[in-house]
């Protein structure tokens, strides 16, 4: 009885000792991915937009910081305070100049921003791109919506509220790579989808509410019967709204717009603007600096594939996209 019981002793006595073990050693091992993930206040890292002021980047900077309080790092935001595309790269040279961490950026032209993100890259400062790319460049990684299917969702969604027939105008910015894209999108499902729906006008809103206003009241002018208006860009949805208004079309010209500032929003509530599609933006800024902070601690290796000790960092992700109606509209307020 005694020789059972000490084995009794001798068993529970190795479990509890594996026990302690195991557990010792999962906690030294979050403490040391927690230790990694920990950065230190002057690593400052910069996100760099066009058309500062407006709400839509709010979501994208929440974001940022969010991620900058969970590693510990400093963060600055930069952009130009217009849409002009000469003032962005003179704030982005300006950036580099001063070799943060590592930089988000939001590219207003595709082409015209390359020579300085490649700038950028070449000194060693990691370069992820967010909502708008710049497909010929050397940044490591592009989070955005999916801006082909966007326009597509878009679509869809249009045709709905036409009942699947009739003339649609498009106002965008023709210049800029993710509304180029949400336009193709838009284009090519109509044609392959609808095709008793006819596009019959395109034209440039140039991310501004006054001249996508008069935009859409010159498609209206010149196509009395249009029976909707998508316009792709945060600003420009409200102003093609203002237009339908002013032109007494409410009810009879539908419209849908991108984006989720407050004003949209609340037209959106109004019945003044019929639809609007939102963007995953908290995620854009969140991931941008934790794609940084990885690059910058050699944690990541583009294009490298995967190692014993890093690996590979995606090229691309889709920050998803969701349709807003006067139905669900509420959701999408910030509480």
């Amino acid at each position: 009885m005694k020789k059972l019981l000490l084995l009794y002793l001798v068993v529970i006595g190795a479990y509890l000792l594996y026990a302690l073990n195991f557990f010792y050693g999962k906690g030294r091992a979050a403490h040391a991915e927690s230790a990694a993930l920990a950065g230190s206040l002057d690593e400052r890292y910069v996100m760099v937009t066009f058309q500062s002021g407006i709400d839509y980047w709010k979501g994208i900077i929440k974001g940022f910081e969010d991620a900058a309080q969970a590693l510990n790092v400093s963060v600055e935001y930069r952009g130009s305070t217009k849409y002009d595309v000469r003032e962005q790269v003179t704030v982005l040279e300006q950036v580099i100049a001063q070799k943060p961490a590592g930089i988000a950026l939001t590219p207003m032209h595709p082409d015209e921003l390359t020579p300085s993100i490649n700038k950028a890259v070449d000194a060693g400062i990691p370069v992820v791109l967010f909502d708008s790319g710049a497909p010929g460049s050397k940044a490591y990684s592009f989070l955005a919506t999916d801006n082909y299917n966007a326009g597509a969702t878009a679509a869809r969604t249009m045709a709905g509220l036409i009942g699947g027939k009739g003339q649609v105008g498009v106002i965008t910015l023709p210049n800029q790579w993710n509304h180029q894209q949400r336009t193709a999108g838009f284009r090519d499902t109509i044609r392959a989808e609808y095709p008793d729906i006819s596009i019959v006008a395109v034209k440039d809103g140039k991310g501004d509410r006054v001249v996508s206003r008069d935009a859409a009241m010159e498609i209206i002018d010149e196509f009395p019967d249009v029976k909707g208006i998508f316009n792709t860009d945060a600003v420009g949805g409200v102003g093609v709204a203002d237009g339908v208004r002013l032109k007494q079309k409410q009810g009879q010209v539908k419209v849908v717009a991108f984006d989720t500032d407050k004003v949209t929003l609340d037209m959106v509530r109004q019945g003044e603007i019929d639809a609007t599609l939102a963007q995953g933006t908290w995620n854009m800024g969140y991931w941008s600096l934790m794609f940084l902070f990885h690059l910058n601690h050699g944690m990541v290796q583009p294009d490298s594939g995967q190692t014993a000790d890093t690996f590979p960092l995606p090229v691309y992700v889709d920050t998803g996209i969701s349709v807003v109606t006067r139905e669900n509209v509420e959701d999408f307020y910030v509480k």
